[in-house]
């Protein structure tokens, strides 16, 4: 159905034209969606304009762009020119000898004067302890004791078997008083009354009942001898300090089982220390070894947990050999320590002063090594290049010292470039007027 067939026929009504017919009402429809087409007479000139517009911008951030980049291009090229025809830099120092004494520092470590391992000397249970780790205690001072039933009931055992044998003496000795009477008054009987062979007989008699009291006496000895045995032993209930000094472990408690003796499978008790004075030892390379050799040569001892003491000392003593594996030797320092400042097992670092010699040190960094062997860059006033064949007489680790190639006052050129070839001009850099000291640790 249209929809001018929905609205209501109004008798005697005149039609008016386009209203109420399908002419009338398509020609509103198109005349309500129509476009207007009508365009301004100058917009294809205003488009043109624009259009060039742009395109001139562009071409103008074009030109400015490759301007800008030519221009750093040129400057990059006459730079990378400038540096590859300017001569290389290198830092120099200057060659000299060592000092009137050369210093020498080495890691050391402390050991206790005294360290010892206290075992059981009886076997027993433990009844009490009485000190623990970091306790100071006295020579002879308490520190556990053992019970010993087994022990104790040896000893009464013992001193049972004592009076036995003592009472057997007294046994032996009235056999010898009766033996020695009775022979002496058949020995003066006169002859006839008694015969010889009875005289003889009671000889005999009396000379065993002297050997059976010498053994009586014997067993007395030997009994004896069995009870002082076990009194000595019980002494050893009581664990006591060897020396004065500080308990540094303890491994038993009350109850526990101990075994007497130091055997694998034995438990130790305690572990005591003493630390005053204090030992150092070090190990001396062999480069060294002939300086550090003698007693009383003074050092200097610092520890990283102390950085503001410094313990003064003397080597006390040396092994006078070389160890074969590690080609160095054994020294060792006693350093008073009444504060118990330092520690067993402790790593400081132990300062020596060793008389200097005329050899030229460099430091470690201008050495080159080549296949003709090591070699040193000298450069010369006019900046010139020439390497140097040189011997090592000792390597301190950052500091070596030469034998020949070096004279002191010249310059010589660190971490030199495998570019730089003999008589090359190069730019210095003077890092320093003299080698640095060797100080350092010696490797």
């Amino acid at each position: 159905m249209r929809p001018a067939d929905r609205l209501p026929q109004q008798s005697g009504a005149a039609e008016a034209p386009g209203f109420g017919s399908d002419e009338g009402y398509e020609a509103d429809l198109l005349h309500e969606h129509t476009v207007s087409t009508k365009v301004a007479p100058d917009t294809g000139r205003k488009i043109k304009i624009s259009a060039v517009a742009v395109a001139v911008v562009l071409l103008i951030g074009f030109l400015v762009v490759h301007f800008i980049k030519a221009s750093a291009r040129s400057e990059l090229v006459s730079a990378t020119r400038e540096a590859a025809s300017r001569p290389p830099p290198v830092n120099v120092i200057v060659a000299s000898t060592s000092g009137a004494t050369r210093p020498l520092k080495l890691p050391g470590q402390t050991a206790a004067w005294y360290e010892s391992t206290i075992y059981a000397r009886v076997s027993g249970y433990v009844a009490k302890w009485y000190v623990d780790i970091g306790d100071h205690v006295h020579r002879g001072q308490t520190l556990a004791t053992i019970d010993t039933p087994e022990l104790d009931a040896e000893l009464t055992a013992a001193r049972a078997e004592l009076t036995a044998s003592q009472a057997q003496v007294k046994v032996r000795e009235a056999e010898a008083e009766f033996t020695k009477t009775t022979y002496e008054r058949w020995r003066d009987s006169p002859k006839g009354v008694v015969s010889e062979q009875e005289r003889e007989a009671k000889k005999a008699d009396y000379d065993s009942a002297v050997a059976k009291l010498n053994a009586a006496r014997a067993e007395v000895a030997l009994d004896q001898a069995k009870v002082g045995h076990f009194v000595a032993m019980t002494q050893f209930k009581q664990v006591t300090a060897p020396y004065d000094g500080k308990i540094t472990e303890r491994r038993i408690d009350i109850g526990n089982l101990v075994t007497a003796g130091s055997t694998t499978g034995n438990t130790l008790l305690y572990r005591m220390s003493q630390d005053d004075p204090m030992r150092v030892f070090v190990d001396v390379p062999q480069s060294a070894a002939g300086e550090l050799m003698k007693v009383d040569v003074p050092v200097e001892v610092r520890a990283a947990s102390l950085p503001n003491r410094i313990f003064g000392g003397k080597i006390t003593r040396t092994a006078h050999a070389i160890n074969p594996q590690a080609r160095t030797l054994r020294v060792e320092i006693d350093l008073p320590n009444p504060d118990q400042a330092l520690v067993p097992g402790m790593y400081v670092d132990v300062a020596f002063e060793l008389q200097a010699d005329d050899l030229v040190q460099i430091p470690a960094a201008a050495l080159v090594f080549r296949a003709s062997g090591p070699q040193v860059a000298v450069v010369d006033n006019s900046g010139r290049v020439s390497f140097r064949q040189v011997t090592i007489a000792r390597d301190d680790g950052n500091v070596v010292l030469l034998g020949s190639g070096i004279s002191p006052g010249e310059r010589v050129a660190l971490n030199i470039s495998s570019q730089i070839s003999e008589g090359d001009k190069v730019s210095v850099n003077e890092s320093g007027n003299s080698a640095p000291n060797s100080a350092s640790p010696a490797r």
